[in-house]
C-alpha cells in the first residue's frame, strides 16, 4: 500500500505490503532466504579485504613501507566514504523515481565483482602506478558494496509484514557474520600461507601451490571474495521480487530526482522522528565502529596478545554477534526497534565501562589481579576473563543495534521515498565516520593514556542514546 507524502506533513506510519483482500502478503520462503544470502555474499569484502587480510597485506607489503601503506589505505578509505555519503542519497532518489531496484543492484554487483578481481594485481613492492590502480579498485569496490546494500535494504520491508521484519533483518545480519567468519576460516586456515614457514594459520600446507615471496595467497583474497559474491548473490536476482514503485505520480514528474532529494532534506526538520534518528545513528554508529577498531588494540596492549589471541578474539566476537543478531531480531518484533536500539546502546555503555575497568593489574577498576604470566596460554588470566566477558557483551548487542536500525528506518520512511531515505541512512553512517577515531587518537595523544582515549567512545554512544530518546514513534 503506497503512502502519500505531503511536503509539510510528517509521513504516516508505513503499513506492510498488502494484497487485494487487504491482508499482508509475505514473500515466498525462497525469496526471503535469497534476500538473506545477499548479506552472506557481500560480507567477505568487509571481513577479508577491508579488515583482516588484504588491508594489512597492502599496508605492509604492497607499498613496501607500512607507515606509508597505512596512510594510503586510510586516504582511500576516506575517499570511498565521501563517495558513499554523497552518492547514496542521490542514487536512492533516482531509483525511487524509476521504480525498480534490482537493475541498480546488478550494476553495482558487476562493479563490485570486477573491482575485487583487480586486487589480484597488488604485487609486493609494486610500482606507483600499480599502487594507484589497486587503491582505485578498492575505492570502487567499497562504494559498489555500500550502494548495493542501500538498494537491498530498501527491498527488505516489502518482503514480510511488520511483525516479521525484525527477524528478517536479524537473520540477514547473522548470515553476514557467518559468511564473513567462514570465508575468513577458508582463506586464513587453508589458503594464505606465512612467507617464512609456508604454513597457514592452522599449521597446514596451503591448498594451492603458491610462491610465498609473491604473496599469491594474499592477492587471491580479492578474486576469492569476488567469486564468493558472484556465486551466492545469484539467488537474490532469481527469487527476490523487485517491489519498487512502477511509476512516479503525475504531479511529481516535473521535478528532477535531485530537486526531490533536496526537498526531502530541506523538510527533514518537519519530520522530527526521522531527523533525530538519523542524527542519533550518525553518532552511535561512529562510536560502534571505534569500539571494533580499537578494542583489539587495547586488549593486545594490556595482555600482550599476538595473532593467535587476536584471531580467537575475532572469532569469539563474531559468534557472539550471530547469536545477538538472531535473538535481537526476534525481540525486535516483540518490543519494537527503537526499544531494542536504546537498550542495546545502554548495554554497550556498560560493556565499554567494563572493558576500560581492566588493566594489567586490576579488574573492575579497584579489584587487584595478577599480571598475565609471560608464555601462559591464551586467555588464561583473570583480567582476560573479565575483558572477554565484557567484549562478548559488545558482540551480543552490537548486531541488534545495526539490525534494528535498518528496521526503524524502514518503518519511518515513506514507501515512495524508501530507497532515498536508505541513502540518507548510509550518509549518516559515513559523513562523520572519522570523528570517533580522531577523538580517540587525540585524547590518547594528549593524555598518553589508552584508557582515557577509549573512554571518548562513550560520548558518542551516550549522545546517540539521548538523541534517539527524542524519537517518539515506535516501529
Amino acid at each position: 500500500m503506497q503512502t502519500s507524502h505531503v511536503d509539510d506533513q510528517e509521513p504516516a506510519p508505513q503499513q506492510p505490503h498488502s494484497g487485494p483482500n487487504g491482508k499482508t502478503q509475505r514473500a515466498p520462503n525462497s525469496a526471503l532466504a535469497s534476500w538473506v544470502l545477499f548479506d552472506w555474499a557481500a560480507q567477505p569484502f568487509y571481513t577479508l579485504i577491508l579488515t583482516f587480510l588484504f588491508a594489512p597485506y597492502f599496508a605492509n607489503h604492497v607499498v613496501g613501507d607500512p607507515v606509508t601503506g597505512q596512510s594510503y589505505w586510510g586516504y582511500a578509505t576516506a575517499l570511498a566514504g565521501i563517495l558513499i555519503a554523497i552518492g547514496s542519497p542521490i542514487l536512492g532518489a533516482l531509483a525511487d523515481r524509476q521504480g525498480a531496484r534490482k537493475p541498480w543492484i546488478a550494476v553495482f554487483s558487476v562493479g563490485l565483482f570486477v573491482s575485487m578481481c583487480c586486487l589480484w594485481f597488488a604485487e609486493p613492492n609494486a610500482s606507483g602506478s600499480t599502487v594507484l590502480f589497486v587503491l582505485l579498485a578498492f575505492v570502487v569496490a567499497t562504494a559498489m558494496a555500500e550502494f548495493a546494500t542501500v538498494f537491498s535494504n530498501a527491498i527488505m520491508p516489502s518482503l514480510v509484514g511488520h511483525h516479521e521484519i525484525g527477524r528478517l533483518s536479524g537473520i540477514g545480519w547473522a548470515a553476514g557474520y557467518a559468511g564473513g567468519m567462514i570465508s575468513l576460516a577458508i582463506m586464513a586456515g587453508l589458503v594464505v600461507g606465512d612467507t617464512t614457514t609456508g604454513k597457514t594459520i592452522l599449521g597446514l600446507d596451503p591448498l594451492f601451490t603458491f610462491d610465498p615471496s609473491a604473496h599469491d595467497g594474499d592477492r587471491l583474497v580479492g578474486p576469492f571474495s569476488a567469486f564468493w559474491f558472484a556465486l551466492f548473490v545469484i539467488p537474490f536476482f532469481l527469487f527476490v521480487p523487485d517491489t519498487g514503485l512502477s511509476a512516479p505520480e503525475e504531479d511529481s514528474e516535473q521535478k528532477s530526482p535531485f530537486a526531490d532529494l533536496w526537498q526531502t532534506i530541506r523538510t527533514l526538520p518537519s519530520f522530527p522522528d526521522m531527523l533525530y534518528f538519523l542524527l542519533a545513528r550518525m553518532l552511535y554508529s561512529d562510536g560502534l565502529a571505534a569500539i571494533f577498531a580499537f578494542g583489539g588494540i587495547y586488549g593486545a596492549s594490556v595482555f600482550g596478545w599476538g595473532p593467535l589471541e587476536l584471531g580467537l578474539f575475532g572469532i569469539i566476537l563474531t559468534l557472539a554477534g550471530i547469536v545477538g543478531a538472531l535473538v535481537g531480531g526476534w525481540l525486535n518484533d516483540q518490543l519494537g526497534s527503537r526499544i531494542i536500539i536504546s537498550a542495546s546502546l545502554a548495554l554497550l555503555v556498560v560493556a565499554v565501562l567494563g572493558i576500560l575497568s581492566v588493566d594489567k593489574t586490576h579488574v573492575l577498576y579497584l579489584v587487584d589481579t595478577q599480571v598475565k604470566a609471560p608464555g601462559s596460554g591464551a586467555f588464561s588470566s583473570t583480567g582476560e576473563h573479565v575483558f572477554l566477558g565484557f567484549a562478548i557483551l559488545v558482540g551480543l548487542v552490537a548486531a541488534p543495534v545495526q539490525s534494528a536500525s535498518r528496521v526503524l528506518l524502514a518503518g519511518l520512511a515513506p514507501e515512495d521515498k524508501r530507497t532515498q531515505y536508505f541513502g540518507l541512512f548510509a550518509f549518516s553512517g559515513k559523513v562523520t565516520a572519522f570523528l570517533a577515531p580522531f577523538l580517540v587518537a587525540t585524547v590518547t595523544a594528549i593524555t598518553s593514556s589508552q584508557r582515557l582515549g577509549m573512554a571518548a567512545i562513550l560520548l558518542f554512544l551516550i549522545a546517540g542514546l539521548i538523541l534517539l530518546s527524542r524519537v517518539s514513534r515506535e516501529v
